[in-house]
């Protein structure tokens, strides 16, 4: 049993690094995603200001005028596919087609939030728990350093973790609400130009 318990506190001990490198890029992944975060924000807003009331007034009469509000430079998602939804025309299983492939771009853009809120939590308890073994067996040795390095360690990885998953969480609280508000306008949409090619 000595043998068996010695191997698993040495694969733990490995474990270690390949941990920090991960937390390490996850933070940067964390900084990256929040400076896109707020670039996509202001974009959206620019966008929902300039087409929400064009929807809001879009009947059967007044469809092909709402390329005019389309906006020239915008990186969204949502103007994307209202611009393939607009070219369809009475395609109605290419409208389908793009509904889904829409919900297919939004959950990809999703993916690294949600990497980040599940993995950041499990990252950090791993680096909390790997040096507690070093530090408990420094503070039995009577090493203080040993074992005041291996809990700032500890500290450190837990702080790492939250923060990565806390990005992570708030990003994708947010885009959800965005796409499922986004989708219904497109929905909206599809239905509007379905009733004007079925009439």
């Amino acid at each position: 049993m000595h043998y068996i318990s010695g191997i698993l506190f040495w694969i733990s001990t490995g474990l270690l690094v390949p941990v920090i490198l991960l937390l390490i890029y996850f933070f940067v992944r964390a900084l990256i995603l929040t400076g896109a975060f707020f670039s996509q924000y202001i974009d959206r807003q620019r966008t929902q200001k300039q087409m929400h009331p064009a929807i809001e007034a879009l009947t059967v009469d007044n469809l092909n005028n709402l390329t005019e509000h389309i906006p020239a430079k915008t990186r969204s998602l949502f103007v994307l596919y209202l611009k393939q939804l607009l070219d369809a025309g009475h395609n109605l299983p290419k409208i389908e087609k793009i509904l889904t492939e829409y919900e297919s771009a939004a959950d990809h853009d999703l993916s690294i939030s949600k990497i980040l809120t599940k993995m950041g939590p499990m990252l950090g308890l791993m680096g909390t728990l790997i040096p507690m073994g070093p530090a408990l067996v420094g503070l039995s040795m009577g090493d203080i350093a040993s074992m005041a390095y291996n809990m700032q360690v500890a500290f450190a990885t837990t702080v790492i973790g939250l923060f990565s998953s806390a990005v992570g969480f708030a990003t994708q609280q947010a885009k959800q609400r965005w796409y499922i508000n986004e989708l219904n306008d497109l929905e909206y949409v599809a239905n509007i130009i379905k009733t004007k090619y079925q009439s």
